[in-house]
């Protein structure tokens, strides 16, 4: 026994086209994408975030070394080294240690005006310095760099330290 439908072009019009299903791909494909480069992003500005905030500590890491310097080690000659090298993790396998800091520090100090931006030095300048350190590194052939300056006085904290 052989049943028919009511509508017998019923049956051969209730299927998906094959243009329906090339725009349901095209739109899954679109929106994939675009999740997929979302993730891409974030993860991206959050190495971002770290090598900045490593950038940070170790300019930290040297500017509290130089504070524990005393005032004849400050005014030495190549005492304080002009530039240095760090990596991310200095604890990992050779190759595998991260992203390379470079940094260059230089030491001035008030004699000469023009460093001060005034047109007299002021009083003080035979008991001051000016530390200018930068660091600089690479993120996907990106050149990055952060920099800060900062001040040494005779007097400062090495004379508190017993």
């Amino acid at each position: 026994m052989k049943l028919l439908s009511p509508n017998p072009r019923a049956a051969h019009q209730s299927g998906i086209t094959f243009v329906d299903v090339l725009m349901a791909t095209a739109i899954i494909t679109v929106m994939s994408l675009g999740v997929v480069g979302s993730l891409t992003y974030g993860f991206f500005v959050m190495q971002m975030a770290r090598e900045n905030q490593r950038a940070t500590q170790v300019m930290l890491e040297k500017v509290e070394t130089l504070r524990l310097y005393n005032w004849e080690q400050v005014n030495s000659n190549g005492f304080i080294p002009s530039t240095f090298t760090d990596v991310y993790d200095p604890q990992a396998p050779q190759g595998r240690q991260g992203v390379t800091y470079t940094g260059s520090l230089t030491i001035g100090d008030f004699t000469n005006a023009t460093s001060a931006g005034v047109s007299t030095p002021p009083t003080y300048s035979t008991n001051m310095r000016q530390v200018t350190l930068t660091v600089n590194w690479y993120t996907r052939n990106i050149n990055r760099s952060r920099s800060l300056t900062t001040y040494i006085a005779r007097d400062g904290m090495q004379n508190y330290v017993y």
